[in-house]
Protein backbone atom coordinates (compact mmCIF):
# COMPACT_ATOMS: atom_id res chain seq x y z
CA UNK A 1 0.00 0.00 0.00
CA UNK A 2 2.81 2.72 0.89
CA UNK A 3 4.45 1.92 -2.44
CA UNK A 4 0.59 2.28 -4.34
CA UNK A 5 0.27 5.76 -2.42
CA UNK A 6 4.00 7.05 -3.30
CA UNK A 7 2.45 6.63 -7.03
CA UNK A 8 -0.38 8.38 -6.28
CA UNK A 9 1.24 11.34 -4.80
CA UNK A 10 3.51 11.86 -7.31
CA UNK A 11 0.97 11.36 -9.69
CA UNK A 12 -1.41 14.17 -8.02
CA UNK A 13 1.66 16.38 -8.44
CA UNK A 14 2.13 15.84 -11.84
CA UNK A 15 -0.66 16.47 -13.00
CA UNK A 16 -1.73 19.82 -10.13
CA UNK A 17 -0.66 23.47 -10.20
CA UNK A 18 1.24 23.60 -7.12
CA UNK A 19 5.06 21.17 -7.44
CA UNK A 20 7.32 19.89 -5.04
CA UNK A 21 9.73 22.96 -4.94
CA UNK A 22 9.54 25.77 -2.67
CA UNK A 23 9.12 28.19 -5.88
CA UNK A 24 5.92 26.69 -6.66
CA UNK A 25 4.39 26.43 -3.10
CA UNK A 26 5.29 29.81 -1.88
CA UNK A 27 2.53 30.65 -4.60
CA UNK A 28 0.19 29.22 -2.68
CA UNK A 29 -2.40 32.19 -1.04
CA UNK A 30 -2.85 32.64 2.90
CA UNK A 31 -5.92 31.46 3.57
CA UNK A 32 -8.51 33.94 4.41
CA UNK A 33 -10.35 31.89 7.00
CA UNK A 34 -7.62 31.51 9.09
CA UNK A 35 -6.62 34.80 9.14
CA UNK A 36 -10.04 35.72 10.18
CA UNK A 37 -11.09 33.43 12.90
CA UNK A 38 -7.83 34.69 15.17
CA UNK A 39 -8.98 31.55 17.93
CA UNK A 40 -8.98 27.90 17.53
CA UNK A 41 -8.75 24.51 19.58
CA UNK A 42 -6.04 21.97 19.92
CA UNK A 43 -6.81 18.89 21.64
CA UNK A 44 -3.86 16.40 23.02
CA UNK A 45 -6.17 12.91 23.80
CA UNK A 46 -4.87 9.40 23.48
CA UNK A 47 -3.94 6.06 25.74
CA UNK A 48 -1.04 8.86 27.09
CA UNK A 49 -4.18 10.12 29.13
CA UNK A 50 -4.73 7.27 31.05
CA UNK A 51 -1.67 6.92 33.38
CA UNK A 52 -2.38 10.95 33.93
CA UNK A 53 1.10 11.70 34.83
CA UNK A 54 3.87 14.21 33.78
CA UNK A 55 2.76 15.34 30.23
CA UNK A 56 2.54 13.41 26.97
CA UNK A 57 5.81 12.65 26.62
CA UNK A 58 4.84 9.66 29.12
CA UNK A 59 5.09 7.39 26.65
CA UNK A 60 9.15 8.77 25.98
CA UNK A 61 10.08 9.41 29.67
CA UNK A 62 8.52 5.61 30.94
CA UNK A 63 11.18 4.06 29.14
CA UNK A 64 14.16 6.66 30.46
CA UNK A 65 15.84 5.50 33.56
CA UNK A 66 15.42 7.54 36.61
CA UNK A 67 13.00 9.82 35.28
CA UNK A 68 9.61 10.04 37.62
CA UNK A 69 7.47 8.45 34.66
CA UNK A 70 9.87 5.60 35.06
CA UNK A 71 9.50 5.27 38.70
CA UNK A 72 5.54 5.57 38.25
CA UNK A 73 5.14 3.03 35.56
CA UNK A 74 7.05 0.22 37.69
CA UNK A 75 5.37 1.30 40.91
CA UNK A 76 1.35 1.44 39.17
CA UNK A 77 1.28 -1.07 36.26
CA UNK A 78 4.67 -3.06 36.84
CA UNK A 79 7.66 -3.79 34.96
CA UNK A 80 7.95 -2.18 31.57
CA UNK A 81 8.63 -6.02 30.24
CA UNK A 82 5.51 -7.21 31.29
CA UNK A 83 3.38 -3.99 30.86
CA UNK A 84 4.67 -1.56 28.15
CA UNK A 85 3.21 1.03 26.76
CA UNK A 86 1.14 -0.82 24.37
CA UNK A 87 -0.96 -2.22 27.25
CA UNK A 88 -2.33 1.31 28.38
CA UNK A 89 -4.36 1.13 24.76
CA UNK A 90 -7.33 -1.24 26.00
CA UNK A 91 -7.23 1.27 29.69
CA UNK A 92 -8.42 4.23 26.82
CA UNK A 93 -11.58 3.38 26.57
CA UNK A 94 -13.18 7.16 26.00
CA UNK A 95 -15.92 5.58 27.41
CA UNK A 96 -17.55 9.21 28.20
CA UNK A 97 -16.16 10.68 24.92
CA UNK A 98 -19.62 12.54 23.44
CA UNK A 99 -17.83 14.91 20.37
CA UNK A 100 -21.04 16.78 20.30
CA UNK A 101 -20.63 18.04 23.76
CA UNK A 102 -16.94 18.94 23.02
CA UNK A 103 -17.41 21.08 20.10
CA UNK A 104 -20.44 22.35 21.55
CA UNK A 105 -18.23 24.17 24.42
CA UNK A 106 -15.15 25.02 21.74
CA UNK A 107 -18.03 27.07 20.36
CA UNK A 108 -19.19 28.53 23.22
CA UNK A 109 -15.58 29.63 24.13
CA UNK A 110 -15.66 31.43 20.83
CA UNK A 111 -13.58 29.10 18.91
CA UNK A 112 -13.74 29.30 15.13
CA UNK A 113 -11.50 25.88 14.44
CA UNK A 114 -10.80 22.69 16.10
CA UNK A 115 -7.90 21.19 16.10
CA UNK A 116 -7.32 16.99 17.30
CA UNK A 117 -4.21 15.62 17.47
CA UNK A 118 -4.47 12.88 14.86
CA UNK A 119 -1.01 11.01 15.62
CA UNK A 120 1.00 12.00 18.20
CA UNK A 121 4.77 10.49 18.75
CA UNK A 122 3.24 7.54 20.74
CA UNK A 123 2.29 5.71 17.28
CA UNK A 124 -1.61 5.50 18.08
CA UNK A 125 -3.41 6.55 15.23
CA UNK A 126 -6.62 8.52 16.60
CA UNK A 127 -8.65 8.00 13.35
CA UNK A 128 -9.57 4.97 10.90
CA UNK A 129 -6.60 3.98 8.90
CA UNK A 130 -6.27 1.26 6.20
CA UNK A 131 -2.41 1.70 7.07
CA UNK A 132 -2.04 0.48 10.47
CA UNK A 133 -4.17 -1.45 13.13
CA UNK A 134 -3.05 0.47 16.27
CA UNK A 135 -5.91 3.40 15.78
CA UNK A 136 -8.86 3.78 17.92
CA UNK A 137 -10.88 2.42 15.38
CA UNK A 138 -10.10 -1.00 16.31
CA UNK A 139 -8.09 -0.47 19.47
CA UNK A 140 -8.70 1.28 22.63
CA UNK A 141 -12.38 2.92 22.49
CA UNK A 142 -12.92 1.54 19.23
CA UNK A 143 -14.20 4.55 17.58
CA UNK A 144 -12.94 6.54 14.95
CA UNK A 145 -12.59 9.87 17.15
CA UNK A 146 -11.45 12.30 14.43
CA UNK A 147 -14.38 11.31 12.28
CA UNK A 148 -16.48 11.61 14.97
CA UNK A 149 -15.27 15.38 15.72
CA UNK A 150 -15.85 16.60 11.70
CA UNK A 151 -19.05 15.20 11.45
CA UNK A 152 -19.67 17.32 14.67
CA UNK A 153 -17.67 20.52 13.75
CA UNK A 154 -19.97 20.93 10.62
CA UNK A 155 -22.48 20.40 12.50
CA UNK A 156 -21.93 23.11 14.57
CA UNK A 157 -19.95 25.16 11.35
CA UNK A 158 -16.68 25.35 12.84
CA UNK A 159 -13.78 24.51 11.01
CA UNK A 160 -12.09 20.87 11.27
CA UNK A 161 -7.78 20.44 11.41
CA UNK A 162 -5.94 17.94 12.55
CA UNK A 163 -2.22 17.35 13.20
CA UNK A 164 0.16 14.86 13.11
CA UNK A 165 3.22 14.29 15.00
CA UNK A 166 4.19 10.88 13.76
CA UNK A 167 7.84 12.11 12.72
CA UNK A 168 9.25 11.86 16.17
CA UNK A 169 7.86 8.10 16.69
CA UNK A 170 11.21 7.29 15.15
CA UNK A 171 13.02 7.67 17.95
CA UNK A 172 10.23 8.49 20.80
CA UNK A 173 10.58 4.94 22.60
CA UNK A 174 14.77 4.96 22.47
CA UNK A 175 14.86 5.03 25.95
CA UNK A 176 13.46 1.38 26.09
CA UNK A 177 16.98 -0.10 24.46
CA UNK A 178 18.69 0.80 27.51
CA UNK A 179 17.39 -1.86 29.66
CA UNK A 180 15.50 -5.10 29.63
CA UNK A 181 11.96 -3.35 28.91
CA UNK A 182 10.72 -5.95 26.19
CA UNK A 183 11.54 -3.42 23.29
CA UNK A 184 14.42 -5.90 22.14
CA UNK A 185 13.20 -6.33 18.99
CA UNK A 186 15.13 -5.92 15.27
CA UNK A 187 13.94 -2.91 13.01
CA UNK A 188 10.70 -1.84 13.26
CA UNK A 189 7.41 -2.61 15.46
CA UNK A 190 4.07 -0.76 16.42
CA UNK A 191 3.21 1.25 18.23
CA UNK A 192 6.76 1.86 18.90
CA UNK A 193 8.41 2.31 15.92
CA UNK A 194 12.21 1.91 15.27
CA UNK A 195 12.78 3.15 19.06
CA UNK A 196 15.66 4.44 17.61
CA UNK A 197 18.41 5.76 20.02
CA UNK A 198 19.85 8.81 18.51
CA UNK A 199 18.55 10.49 21.33
CA UNK A 200 19.55 8.90 24.89
CA UNK A 201 17.50 11.55 26.41
CA UNK A 202 14.82 14.17 25.00
CA UNK A 203 16.52 17.44 24.30
CA UNK A 204 14.44 20.55 25.06
CA UNK A 205 12.95 21.41 21.11
CA UNK A 206 14.09 24.28 20.44
CA UNK A 207 16.37 26.55 18.17
CA UNK A 208 18.45 24.59 15.57
CA UNK A 209 19.31 21.45 17.12
CA UNK A 210 19.02 18.19 15.47
CA UNK A 211 18.94 19.76 11.85
CA UNK A 212 21.58 17.90 10.88
CA UNK A 213 21.80 14.99 13.14
CA UNK A 214 21.22 11.20 12.23
CA UNK A 215 17.72 10.94 10.35
CA UNK A 216 15.32 8.80 9.56
CA UNK A 217 15.19 6.05 7.13
CA UNK A 218 13.61 6.30 3.76
CA UNK A 219 10.99 3.40 5.09
CA UNK A 220 9.98 5.85 7.94
CA UNK A 221 9.85 8.79 5.80
CA UNK A 222 7.63 7.33 3.38
CA UNK A 223 5.31 5.68 5.92
CA UNK A 224 4.88 9.60 7.31
CA UNK A 225 4.32 10.99 4.07
CA UNK A 226 2.00 8.49 2.97
CA UNK A 227 0.50 8.77 6.82
CA UNK A 228 -0.10 11.97 6.57
CA UNK A 229 -1.54 11.69 2.89
CA UNK A 230 -4.45 9.54 4.19
CA UNK A 231 -5.40 11.68 6.64
CA UNK A 232 -5.95 14.49 4.09
CA UNK A 233 -7.95 12.17 1.64
CA UNK A 234 -9.88 10.68 4.25
CA UNK A 235 -10.94 13.84 6.35
CA UNK A 236 -10.27 16.92 4.29
CA UNK A 237 -8.91 19.12 7.18
CA UNK A 238 -8.53 22.54 6.51
CA UNK A 239 -5.64 22.75 8.45
CA UNK A 240 -2.80 20.68 9.37
CA UNK A 241 -0.15 21.25 12.14
CA UNK A 242 3.63 19.76 12.99
CA UNK A 243 5.56 19.61 15.62
CA UNK A 244 9.05 20.46 15.71
CA UNK A 245 11.20 17.41 14.35
CA UNK A 246 9.95 17.78 10.85
CA UNK A 247 12.98 20.31 10.70
CA UNK A 248 15.77 17.60 10.42
CA UNK A 249 17.21 17.63 6.78
CA UNK A 250 15.77 14.35 6.01
CA UNK A 251 12.58 15.81 5.91
CA UNK A 252 12.78 18.29 3.45
CA UNK A 253 12.13 16.49 0.04
CA UNK A 254 9.08 14.64 1.86
CA UNK A 255 8.22 18.17 3.02
CA UNK A 256 8.37 19.77 0.13
CA UNK A 257 5.88 16.50 -1.23
CA UNK A 258 3.48 16.69 1.12
CA UNK A 259 2.73 20.28 0.59
CA UNK A 260 2.49 20.10 -2.87
CA UNK A 261 -0.06 16.99 -2.63
CA UNK A 262 -2.04 18.55 0.14
CA UNK A 263 -2.44 22.15 -1.92
CA UNK A 264 -3.43 20.68 -4.85
CA UNK A 265 -6.13 18.54 -3.17
CA UNK A 266 -7.53 21.74 -1.94
CA UNK A 267 -7.91 23.14 -5.07
CA UNK A 268 -9.76 19.98 -5.95
CA UNK A 269 -12.20 20.92 -2.98
CA UNK A 270 -12.37 24.53 -4.26
CA UNK A 271 -11.45 25.13 -0.27
CA UNK A 272 -7.73 26.55 0.93
CA UNK A 273 -6.22 25.38 3.29
CA UNK A 274 -3.03 25.49 6.13
CA UNK A 275 0.17 24.20 6.93
CA UNK A 276 1.35 25.31 10.12
CA UNK A 277 5.28 24.33 11.24
CA UNK A 278 7.86 25.60 13.61
CA UNK A 279 11.60 26.74 13.07
CA UNK A 280 12.70 26.51 9.82
CA UNK A 281 11.09 23.60 8.59
CA UNK A 282 9.12 25.05 5.78
CA UNK A 283 10.47 27.84 3.46
CA UNK A 284 9.14 31.45 4.23
CA UNK A 285 5.93 32.13 2.81
CA UNK A 286 4.91 28.41 1.84
CA UNK A 287 3.18 27.79 5.01
CA UNK A 288 1.82 29.57 7.77
CA UNK A 289 5.04 29.97 10.96
CA UNK A 290 3.84 28.62 14.64
CA UNK A 291 5.25 29.71 17.63
CA UNK A 292 4.81 26.67 20.31
CA UNK A 293 4.06 28.87 23.82
CA UNK A 294 5.40 31.97 23.24
CA UNK A 295 4.80 34.52 20.64
CA UNK A 296 6.65 37.30 17.94
CA UNK A 297 7.79 40.42 19.16
CA UNK A 298 5.42 42.42 16.77
CA UNK A 299 3.25 42.39 13.65
CA UNK A 300 4.21 39.47 10.99
CA UNK A 301 2.66 40.34 7.29
CA UNK A 302 1.37 37.26 7.30
CA UNK A 303 -0.86 35.45 9.59
CA UNK A 304 0.76 33.49 12.45
CA UNK A 305 0.33 31.50 14.96
CA UNK A 306 1.28 30.63 18.61
CA UNK A 307 0.02 27.38 20.40
CA UNK A 308 -0.10 26.72 24.06
CA UNK A 309 -1.88 24.96 26.41
CA UNK A 310 -4.66 25.93 29.45
CA UNK A 311 -2.08 23.59 31.89
CA UNK A 312 1.01 25.05 31.85
CA UNK A 313 2.97 21.67 32.72
CA UNK A 314 1.07 19.33 30.22
CA UNK A 315 -0.42 19.22 27.20
CA UNK A 316 -2.48 15.98 28.31
CA UNK A 317 -4.42 15.54 31.14
CA UNK A 318 -2.41 14.80 34.15
CA UNK A 319 -3.92 14.60 38.03
CA UNK A 320 -1.02 17.62 38.75
CA UNK A 321 -2.03 20.22 36.09
CA UNK A 322 -1.26 23.49 36.94
CA UNK A 323 -3.58 25.78 35.09
CA UNK A 324 -3.41 29.36 33.47
CA UNK A 325 -6.27 31.89 34.44
CA UNK A 326 -8.88 32.89 31.89
CA UNK A 327 -6.96 36.29 32.14
CA UNK A 328 -4.18 35.68 31.35
CA UNK A 329 -5.03 33.76 27.80
CA UNK A 330 -7.21 36.61 27.05
CA UNK A 331 -4.44 38.89 27.34
CA UNK A 332 -2.30 36.47 25.54
CA UNK A 333 -4.76 35.76 22.80
CA UNK A 334 -5.21 39.88 22.51
CA UNK A 335 -1.44 40.26 22.25
CA UNK A 336 -1.17 37.87 19.53
CA UNK A 337 -4.21 39.17 16.91
CA UNK A 338 -2.27 42.58 17.40
CA UNK A 339 0.16 41.09 15.59
CA UNK A 340 -1.79 39.12 13.28
CA UNK A 341 -1.64 36.01 14.68
CA UNK A 342 -4.01 33.30 16.07
CA UNK A 343 -3.99 31.55 19.58
CA UNK A 344 -4.52 27.95 19.20
CA UNK A 345 -5.44 26.68 22.91
CA UNK A 346 -5.00 23.38 24.00
CA UNK A 347 -7.21 21.21 25.84
CA UNK A 348 -6.62 17.94 27.50
CA UNK A 349 -9.74 15.98 28.08
CA UNK A 350 -9.67 12.56 30.77
CA UNK A 351 -9.08 9.41 29.30
CA UNK A 352 -12.51 8.73 29.87
CA UNK A 353 -13.58 11.71 27.32
CA UNK A 354 -14.48 14.35 29.96
CA UNK A 355 -13.33 17.76 30.22
CA UNK A 356 -12.50 18.63 33.90
CA UNK A 357 -14.11 21.38 35.80
CA UNK A 358 -10.86 23.86 35.16
CA UNK A 359 -10.57 23.77 31.45
CA UNK A 360 -14.33 24.20 31.44
CA UNK A 361 -14.14 27.03 33.55
CA UNK A 362 -11.58 28.83 31.81
CA UNK A 363 -13.10 28.20 28.00
CA UNK A 364 -16.39 29.35 29.06
CA UNK A 365 -14.97 32.60 30.64
CA UNK A 366 -12.92 33.29 27.19
CA UNK A 367 -16.36 32.80 25.58
CA UNK A 368 -18.34 35.19 27.58
CA UNK A 369 -15.63 37.70 27.25
CA UNK A 370 -15.24 37.14 23.33
CA UNK A 371 -19.10 37.71 23.31
CA UNK A 372 -18.72 41.04 24.25
CA UNK A 373 -15.46 42.13 22.69
CA UNK A 374 -15.32 39.70 20.01
CA UNK A 375 -15.62 42.46 17.17
CA UNK A 376 -11.93 43.85 18.25
CA UNK A 377 -10.90 39.95 17.53
CA UNK A 378 -12.39 38.26 14.45
CA UNK A 379 -11.88 39.50 10.88
CA UNK A 380 -9.47 42.29 12.19
CA UNK A 381 -6.45 43.41 11.23
CA UNK A 382 -3.09 45.32 12.63
CA UNK A 383 -3.23 48.69 12.71
CA UNK A 384 -0.12 51.03 12.08
CA UNK A 385 1.40 49.89 15.84
CA UNK A 386 0.27 46.71 17.72
CA UNK A 387 1.08 48.24 21.30
CA UNK A 388 1.65 51.24 23.35
CA UNK A 389 2.93 51.08 26.88
CA UNK A 390 6.04 49.54 28.96
CA UNK A 391 5.39 46.03 28.36
CA UNK A 392 6.00 43.75 25.76
CA UNK A 393 6.41 40.55 25.48
CA UNK A 394 9.68 39.08 23.88
CA UNK A 395 9.81 37.01 21.10
CA UNK A 396 10.71 32.97 20.20
CA UNK A 397 9.04 29.70 22.06
CA UNK A 398 9.15 28.72 25.24
CA UNK A 399 9.24 31.94 26.69
CA UNK A 400 5.57 32.55 27.76
CA UNK A 401 6.89 32.00 31.20
CA UNK A 402 8.05 35.39 31.35
CA UNK A 403 5.34 37.27 30.68
CA UNK A 404 4.73 40.86 31.81
CA UNK A 405 2.36 42.46 34.13
CA UNK A 406 0.37 44.86 31.99
CA UNK A 407 -0.62 48.07 33.59
CA UNK A 408 -3.13 50.98 32.14
CA UNK A 409 -1.04 52.16 30.05
CA UNK A 410 -0.17 48.64 28.54
CA UNK A 411 -2.72 49.09 25.23
CA UNK A 412 -2.95 46.51 22.42
CA UNK A 413 -4.27 47.64 18.86
CA UNK A 414 -6.12 45.55 15.95
CA UNK A 415 -7.87 47.45 13.39
CA UNK A 416 -11.18 46.82 10.68
CA UNK A 417 -11.88 50.17 8.67
CA UNK A 418 -13.21 52.42 9.75
CA UNK A 419 -12.13 50.71 13.25
CA UNK A 420 -9.88 51.48 15.64
CA UNK A 421 -9.66 48.58 18.59
CA UNK A 422 -8.20 49.60 21.72
CA UNK A 423 -7.49 47.02 24.31
CA UNK A 424 -6.82 48.70 27.36
CA UNK A 425 -5.13 45.66 29.35
CA UNK A 426 -5.71 46.34 32.75
CA UNK A 427 -8.41 49.01 33.16
CA UNK A 428 -7.43 51.68 35.52
CA UNK A 429 -9.06 52.29 38.89
CA UNK A 430 -10.11 55.80 38.21
CA UNK A 431 -11.58 54.96 34.47
CA UNK A 432 -9.66 57.54 32.61
CA UNK A 433 -7.43 56.34 29.99
CA UNK A 434 -4.64 57.98 28.30
CA UNK A 435 -3.99 56.58 24.42
CA UNK A 436 -1.00 58.62 23.62
CA UNK A 437 -1.13 56.77 19.83
CA UNK A 438 -3.89 58.83 19.30
CA UNK A 439 -2.28 62.64 20.65
CA UNK A 440 -2.77 65.19 17.97
CA UNK A 441 1.05 65.23 17.79
CA UNK A 442 1.38 61.83 16.96
CA UNK A 443 2.86 60.41 13.78
CA UNK A 444 0.80 57.31 13.79
CA UNK A 445 -3.01 58.87 13.12
CA UNK A 446 -3.13 62.31 11.78
CA UNK A 447 -6.76 61.36 10.98
CA UNK A 448 -10.24 62.58 12.83
CA UNK A 449 -11.52 60.67 15.34
CA UNK A 450 -15.47 60.70 15.04
CA UNK A 451 -16.60 58.23 18.15
CA UNK A 452 -15.46 55.95 21.08
CA UNK A 453 -17.44 53.64 22.92
CA UNK A 454 -16.68 50.57 25.14
CA UNK A 455 -17.79 47.31 23.70
CA UNK A 456 -20.36 45.58 25.97
CA UNK A 457 -20.64 48.44 28.20
CA UNK A 458 -23.77 50.89 28.70
CA UNK A 459 -21.37 53.72 29.65
CA UNK A 460 -20.99 56.84 27.34
CA UNK A 461 -17.97 57.79 26.67
CA UNK A 462 -16.13 61.31 26.69
CA UNK A 463 -12.95 61.83 24.86
CA UNK A 464 -10.74 64.76 23.93
CA UNK A 465 -7.38 64.57 21.97
CA UNK A 466 -4.21 66.43 23.27
CA UNK A 467 -1.10 67.27 21.81
CA UNK A 468 0.54 64.00 23.55
CA UNK A 469 -2.58 62.01 23.73
CA UNK A 470 -6.25 61.28 23.85
CA UNK A 471 -7.95 61.34 27.29
CA UNK A 472 -11.11 58.84 27.19
CA UNK A 473 -13.59 59.00 30.36
CA UNK A 474 -16.42 56.57 30.53
CA UNK A 475 -19.84 58.16 32.42
CA UNK A 476 -20.16 55.75 34.92
CA UNK A 477 -17.47 53.26 36.32
CA UNK A 478 -16.39 49.84 34.23
CA UNK A 479 -15.63 46.90 36.51
CA UNK A 480 -13.79 44.43 35.19
CA UNK A 481 -11.19 42.22 36.15
CA UNK A 482 -10.20 41.70 31.87
CA UNK A 483 -9.15 43.98 29.54
CA UNK A 484 -11.60 46.25 28.44
CA UNK A 485 -11.82 46.93 24.52
CA UNK A 486 -12.45 50.94 23.33
CA UNK A 487 -14.07 50.81 19.97
CA UNK A 488 -12.82 54.48 18.28
CA UNK A 489 -14.54 55.65 14.60
CA UNK A 490 -11.52 57.32 12.52
CA UNK A 491 -12.58 59.07 9.44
Amino acid sequence: MIKEYLEKINRVIEVGRYKDDWASLAEYPAARWFGQSKFGIFIHWGPYSVPAFGSEWYPRNMYLEGSVEYDHHIKTYGPHKEFGYADLIPLFKGENFDPGRWVSLFREAGARYIMPVAEHHDGFQMYESEISEWNAARMGPCRNILGELKEAAEKEDMVLCTSSHRAENYFFFGGGRTFDSGLDFDGYREPYGYAAGIYSMPEHHQGTHNIYSPGPPSEHLEDWLVRTCEIIDRYQPSALYFDWWIQNMSFKPYLKKLAAYYYNRSVEWGKEVVLNYKYDAFARNTAIYDVERGQLEGINPRPWQTDTAIARNSWCYTEGNEFKSPGELITILIDVVSKNGNLLLNVGPRSDGTICAEEEHVLKEIGSWLRKNGEGIYGTEPWISFAEGPNRTGGGAFTEGSLPVYGPSDIRFTYSAPWLYAFVLKWPEDGKVSIRSLGLHSELMKGHVESVEILGEPAKVYFKREENAMKVIPSEPVRSGYPVCLKIRID
